[in-house]
């Protein structure tokens, strides 16, 4: 059976000596795009689209931030600690979603602090606008041929040409796929229900979807942790456990509440 063959040139643009990437060019279309879906919601309920600025620098720092100190000491972290200087070297990669995720909350609750919006106001619409961030970024990776998936007989397996020539889950386009639907589902919720009227409630349908989704990908996935490669469960299943569970708690406790 002949297998698609990805091995996509990583440099989008070179000119006079400056590269641009794919990897780099992706990044910044999942950042604008985010931004672009906040704005949208900002003004459909007329609020200051000005401060958006500095909500998307916070966010950027907390994501960017967060998402490499999570690879470095999750991921590879006897690498790191005889390396300490190499966590700066953001360029030869490694980001870890997860980190990126509680970066950005953590950002956001600083940024809440100049701020009169609830904290779960202010979750409810960034998850929406992280869902499309997140399917960009995964395309990213896709174009990058990294985060790979197993090895697979499947039709639909992809040869990563500039690692092996394997057919493999593509893994990133499951995680890709899977945030846009996400996206859009949330997104409908927004505009067409109430519930973004009960704080909190996007943002756990969010955490419940997009780690429920990542739990089931990782299954098909490399293990990028060298120390978890004889663990029944992969780093990227364990760390989501504590995101699975402020979702569901954000779902049940207004049930009680109500109930009470």
């Amino acid at each position: 059976m002949d297998h698609f063959v990805w091995n996509l040139d990583p440099v989008l643009i070179s000119f006079m000596g400056l590269k641009v990437h794919w990897y780099g060019a992706l990044f910044a279309l999942a950042i604008a795009s985010g931004f672009q879906v906040m704005k949208r919601m900002y003004k459909k309920e007329g609020l200051d689209v000005e401060s958006l600025d500095n909500l998307l620098m916070y966010c950027v720092v907390g994501i960017i931030v967060g998402a490499r100190l999570a690879h470095c000491f999750f991921y590879d972290p006897s690498y790191y600690f005889a390396n300490p200087m190499k966590i700066l070297a953001i360029w030869e990669g490694g980001l870890a979603s997860h980190g990126g995720g509680l970066g950005a909350i953590l950002a956001l609750y600083y940024y809440k602090r100049k701020t009169d919006m609830p904290f779960l106001f202010l979750l409810d619409r960034l998850a929406i606008a992280t869902a499309i961030f997140g399917f960009f970024v995964r395309m990213a990776n896709f174009a990058n041929s990294e985060i790979l998936g197993l090895p697979t007989t499947k039709p639909w397996g992809i040869i990563f040409e500039r690692v092996d020539l394997l057919p493999r889950h593509p893994a990133q386009l499951y995680e890709a796929i899977s945030y846009l639907i996400i996206f859009i589902s949330l997104y409908a919720v927004y505009k067409f229900t109430n519930l973004k009227e009960k704080h909190g409630v996007i943002f756990g349908l969010f955490l419940c979807s997009v780690f429920s989704a990542r739990w089931a990908i990782e299954m098909v996935k490399v293990k990028q942790a060298a120390y978890a490669t004889e663990w029944t469960m992969s780093a990227g299943q364990l760390l989501s456990i504590p995101f699975l569970l402020v979702g569901v708690a954000l779902l049940i406790l207004p049930m009680l509440k109500k109930n009470k």
